[in-house]
């Protein structure tokens, strides 16, 4: 079953008509985006999108051959003008099928926000499932069968893709396509590391994919460290990398700091803006969970653990670290490393990064600045890939 995907972008294409934003200006080129559409086999078209039949032409196709139109969600504006010879576009009613004269099957699925997903089974039993933009499956249960490929708004929702993962809909062959592609984030290098930390790819309009052809499905990293400064934005790039998987483990170690109406101000920003799906444990005993079989792991943060593990060391005193706290501060962050480079579990951490900063004026606060140090470049070293987050941009150290 081959797809042409005649445009990948959002309703309103990218860029978007009007619109002088920072995006907009720099989607040119194979980063502009028509409206989302795509061609089934040359003859079922989901979406019909002004400018389809030119779209088709360019990518070496004609819409001559289409026995079937099905739109996945309202059109805003005014009516898309039909191309002569095409069937009149329809969408089928939730949970019934469809069957082809040319041997497909299109099944309607219920969505959580207005739309209608289809899941498509060739003539040779492949299956597409492709979802409207802003929309996720509603009723998933775990009798669903894999799909071969997934073509679906990710930016806007990563968790329909969680979803899908959650019931076994979406597997490590699964072919994941991002369309419906608007001014959320940046093109080109941004967007493509973005979508490959989820497990998907997005390609330029007019491109044919084969269902079932999996060599172009991006592998996640599974140990990723992400660095910054204070409010740098790394913790949102470190959630950011898991919200298309299901059942997260959020591991803070900076526990609860009863009476500290600012640090409690801090904890609930942050679970606010976490999936409801995630389970939170307060902890710094984070090597039995990274030996522990399990969902993946967000570790918020490293400069935190540090804090705890210098503390159980009296690593602060000058005497005490003279007299062995160093060596039982090695050994702890030892053991981490040793548990992380062993880890069969997913796993992001976030640490600061403050080698860059003032030089502390106290000896205890050189010692637990360049601790840090030496911890960061360790950890690193276990993990496949590395961020530095500056002013919320991701710079890829490693990976």
């Amino acid at each position: 079953m081959e797809v042409t995907l005649l445009g990948t972008g959002g309703p309103l294409g990218l860029p978007r008509p009007d619109c002088s934003c920072a995006v907009c200006a720099v989607a040119l080129g194979v980063d502009a985006r028509a409206a989302t559409a795509l061609l089934v086999d040359g003859t079922l078209l989901l979406d019909l999108t002004p400018g389809a039949a030119f779209a088709a032409a360019r990518a070496g196709h004609s819409l001559s051959g289409v026995r079937q139109v099905l739109l996945s969600h309202p059109h805003d504006g005014p009516a898309v003008e039909v191309p002569a010879g095409l069937p009149q576009p329809g969408r089928v009613p939730d949970g019934r099928e469809l069957t082809l004269l040319t041997g497909h099957r299109v099944r309607a699925l219920s969505m959580d926000a207005p739309g209608t997903g289809y899941a498509v089974t060739g003539p040779d039993g492949q299956r597409l499932l492709y979802l409207p933009p802003g929309a996720a499956p509603a009723g998933l249960d775990e009798t669903t069968e894999t799909y071969d490929m997934v073509v679906g708004d990710v930016v806007g929702r990563p968790d329909a893709l969680a979803r899908l993962r959650l019931v076994g809909a979406v597997g490590p062959a699964t072919d994941v396509i991002a369309v419906h592609l608007d001014h959320d984030v940046p093109p080109g290098r941004e967007l493509r590391r973005r979508l490959a930390a989820a497990g998907a790819r997005t390609v330029p309009d007019g491109r044919t994919l084969t269902v079932g052809v999996y060599e172009d499905v991006p592998d996640v990293p599974r140990r990723t460290l992400v660095l910054g400064g204070a409010r740098s934005g790394k913790s949102v790039e470190a959630e950011r990398r898991l919200e298309a998987f299901p059942d997260v483990l959020y591991v803070a170690t900076g526990g609860a700091r009863n009476g500290d109406g600012e640090w409690a101000a801090r904890v609930h920003a942050h679970r606010e803006r976490r999936p409801g799906s995630w389970r939170t444990a307060e902890t710094c005993d984070l090597v039995p969970l990274l030996k522990e079989d399990g969902s993946a792991l967000l570790i918020d943060c490293l400069s935190l653990w540090l804090t705890d593990a210098m503390d159980s060391a009296n690593a602060w005193d000058d005497a005490e670290w003279a007299g062995g706290g160093e060596r039982v501060l090695r050994a702890r962050v030892e053991e981490l490393t040793a548990a992380v480079r062993e880890s069969r579990r997913t796993v992001v951490a976030v640490s600061n990064e403050v080698g860059s900063g003032i030089v502390p004026a106290t000896p205890s606060g050189r010692r637990y600045r360049d601790e840090l140090g030496r911890l960061n470049a360790a950890f690193a070293t276990e993990c496949e890939h590395v961020l530095l987050v500056v002013a919320g941009q991701a710079i890829t150290l490693k990976g």
